[in-house]
């Protein structure tokens, strides 16, 4: 890496697509890298590790916005790890909060389901979906896809 690395070598070396990259550099993630004399982009090692910890922080599940406020934290002189803790705690709430969600809707259903055994009736499209309370009624079923309160 005497000279640098192209971006089809940065690509290669990361596990990064060549359009992944010029994304990175066009959002702010990755600074705007060297140039040859011909305008070929040239890459150094702070480039390859910046974006190993672009490819780990995403797998882990930050937002691209995430990572961009921690390399930003990290650029001015700041360690970031309790603003990427407050994320991980803030992200661990969400996830709580949606299994929460998936477990009502499932006992919603499968009550919708053991109802709908016993509502076959003529005339009627689906006797399980049309015997659901319409959004808003005050029971306990929300309604698939319903928000709950």
């Amino acid at each position: 890496m005497k000279h640098g690395l192209t971006i089809g070598q940065l690509a290669a070396r990361t596990g990064t697509n060549p359009k992944t990259i010029r994304y990175y550099e066009a959002v702010g993630l990755l600074p705007p890298p060297r140039r040859t004399p011909a305008g070929y982009r040239l890459y150094g090692p702070e480039d390859v590790a910046r974006l190993g910890f672009i490819r780990k922080a995403r797998a882990v599940g930050l937002s691209l916005a995430e990572i961009r406020e921690v390399l930003r934290l990290r650029d001015g002189g700041q360690a970031p790890c309790d603003h990427v803790l407050a994320v991980l705690n803030a992200r661990i709430a969400a996830i709580d909060r949606q299994v929460r969600e998936l477990r009502e809707l499932r006992r919603q259903l499968r009550t919708l389901r053991r109802r709908g055994r016993r509502t076959a009736r003529k005339g009627c499209i689906c006797g399980i979906i049309e015997s659901a309370p319409s959004a808003g009624e005050n029971n306990d079923f929300q309604g698939v896809g319903a928000p709950a309160d």
